[in-house]
C-alpha cells in the first residue's frame, strides 16, 4: 500500500535508537524526507545519513531546543508536514524503574516532565504555523501504556505520558478543522537498548529474578505482564504505526491512541 509520503518532510525526535531510529528509517524507506534529532548519532543512525535524512543534534530539554529544531528541519527541506514527538523515557540523571511513588525527588519529577512532556508541547508550538502552510499536517505523539496503566515502577514517567494523551485529545479538537490531524500511539514493552543494553532494565531484573538476560526478555517479562502474545513489541511495529497515521491514507483519524502493546491493556 502506498502511504502517499513521497516528498512529505518529517521531524522525528529521539531519533538515534530504539522506536525513533526505526520510524525515521521508515519514513525514509516511504519517501519522505527525514530531519532526525537526538543528542547524539548512532552508527545506525549514519548509515541512514544522505540527501533524504539529516540529523539535528540538540538536548530536547533545553527549552530553546525544540523550536531550534523545527525551525532548522523548515530550512533544510522548505517546509514541514510531519512531527514525531517520540523523544522520552528516563531523562539524563534519572533511572527507571523504581520500586515505589516515594523514590523519585522534585527535581526528578520536573526532569521527567521536560523530557517527556514539555519538550513535546515546544516541537508542536513551533510546528503548527509551519503545518498551517502547507494545509495542514500530522503530529504523532509517542505516549506509553502507562499514561492509562499507571505503574508504582514508573510513576512519574506514567504522569507525564498521561498529559501528553490529554493533550493530544486537545489539540486534535482545536486544529483538526485545519486539517492538522494530532494522535497517539502508545507502546506497550519494546525490545529497544533500555531494555537489552548491558545493565539495562533486562539485566536488572535478571539479577533480582536469579536468571539471565534472555530469559526475562523472551520468557519473565512476557509472563510477568500478562502479554497476549506472549512475546514483547518489535520497535518496527511501532513505527509502522506511525507511518500509517503519519500518511494521508488516515485522514479520518485525529484524536486517537493506537496501542501496540502486544496484549497488555486490556480493558475496554
Amino acid at each position: 500500500m502506498d502511504l502517499q509520503l513521497s516528498g512529505r518532510v518529517a521531524l522525528v525526535t529521539g531519533a538515534s535508537k530504539g522506536i525513533g531510529l526505526a520510524v525515521a528509517a521508515t519514513l525514509l524507506d516511504e519517501g519522505a524526507k527525514v530531519v532526525a534529532v537526538s543528542r547524539s548519532s548512532s552508527p545506525e543512525l549514519d548509515k541512514l545519513a544522505g540527501a533524504g535524512l539529516v540529523h539535528l543534534p540538540a538536548d530536547l530539554t533545553a527549552a530553546e531546543a525544540p523550536a531550534q529544531v523545527v525551525n532548522q528541519a523548515v530550512e533544510i527541506f522548505g517546509g514541514l508536514d510531519i512531527l514525531v514527538n517520540n523523544a522520552g523515557g528516563p531523562p539524563p540523571g534519572v533511572v527507571l524503574p523504581r520500586q515505589s511513588f516515594l523514590d523519585a525527588t522534585d527535581e526528578e519529577w520536573r526532569a521527567m516532565f521536560e523530557f517527556n512532556l514539555f519538550s513535546a508541547a515546544r516541537a508542536i508550538r513551533a510546528a503548527i504555523p509551519h503545518l498551517r502552510k502547507r494545509g495542514g499536517g500530522a503530529i504523532i505523539n509517542v505516549s506509553s501504556v502507562n499514561a492509562r496503566q499507571p505503574s508504582p515502577i514508573n510513576v512519574d514517567y506514567g504522569a507525564a505520558k498521561a498529559g501528553m494523551s490529554n493533550l493530544t485529545k486537545e489539540l486534535s479538537s482545536e486544529f483538526g478543522p485545519e486539517g492538522i490531524r494530532v494522535n497517539t500511539v502508545s507502546p506497550g514493552p519494546v525490545r529497544t537498548p533500555w531494555w537489552t543494553d548491558e545493565g539495562g532494565v533486562a539485566d536488572m531484573i535478571a539479577a533480582q529474578a536469579g536468571t539471565d538476560r534472555d530469559s526475562v526478555l523472551n520468557t519473565v517479562v512476557p509472563e510477568m505482564m500478562n502479554l497476549t502474545t506472549g512475546r514483547l513489541v518489535e520497535a518496527q511495529e511501532v513505527a509502522d504505526a506511525v507511518a500509517l497515521l503519519a500518511s494521508p491514507r488516515s485522514a479520518a483519524t485525529t484524536g486517537a491512541d493506537l496501542a501496540v502493546d502486544a496484549g497488555f491493556l486490556k480493558e475496554i
